[in-house]
């Protein structure tokens, strides 16, 4: 049996990658990945020529027995995810869940190459209390939304999520409707060339992010700290 290998990637800065995720992608019989037209760019980069398989949330239970397949025939895979750390609010979780559950009784190696993680990036810099945090994923689109903002006014913890530029402005006014009082920090294409943070109140960012259409290009991390 083969070994399957959960490798982090960068965020966006590429040489934020380590020297044991490019040992292991250049080692690595079968690159497993989100969207192949991003994984080529890294691979690219570095230079590493591997096969490539993608696997995204919509993909058949065949793709998931083919990868399967390599690993019984011995063949060492790396999976990847577009940025940061497969399995973190991301499919690759449902893959090793799929894999460990067809394993059964066979022994499948799982190893860990730590590495970029947009959700302790942003933690690391809000200064909030980290000791205890609750991350959250993504806001759901609508249904259960309202019920998702409720759950982080309710935490004690300091609570991080993802959001996206469509919904970024929504995500601040639920907040500001619900905990007004509440601490925020937004990082904003972290290790990006656009890099930012915004902190204040929900209140505040809402009116930084509407004051040039260029604060809500990207992909965003939330950080609430209600204490």
């Amino acid at each position: 049996m083969g070994i399957l290998y959960i490798v982090a990637t960068p965020l966006g800065n590429l040489k934020d990658i380590t020297f044991r995720a490019v040992e292991t992608l250049k080692g690595a019989d079968l690159v497993v990945c989100e969207d192949t037209r991003q994984t080529i760019k890294l691979l690219n980069h570095y230079q590493i020529a591997k096969p490539l398989v993608s696997y995204f949330q919509h993909s058949k239970l065949s793709k998931i027995e083919y990868l399967f397949e390599q690993l019984a025939l011995g063949k060492n895979l790396a999976l990847v995810t577009d940025a940061g750390t497969p399995g973190i609010s991301d499919p690759g979780n449902k893959l090793i869940e799929q894999l460990l559950i067809l394993a059964n009784d066979k022994l499948l190696k799982i190893i860990s190459i730590p590495g970029p993680c947009a959700a302790i990036a942003a933690l690391s810099v809000s200064g909030f209390m980290t000791d205890k945090f609750i991350f959250m994923g993504f806001p759901p689109h609508k249904k259960g939304r309202e019920t998702f903002f409720k759950k982080i006014a309710a935490a004690e913890e300091t609570v991080v999520f993802y959001e996206s530029s469509h919904r970024i402005q929504k995500a601040m006014e639920q907040i500001k409707n619900l905990m007004p009082e509440a601490k925020i920090m937004v990082g904003r294409e972290l290790t990006k060339m656009f890099e930012t943070t915004y902190r204040g109140s929900a209140e505040e960012i809402l009116k930084t992010l509407n004051s040039d259409k260029n604060n809500l290009k990207g992909e965003f991390v939330v950080v609430v700290n209600k204490i």
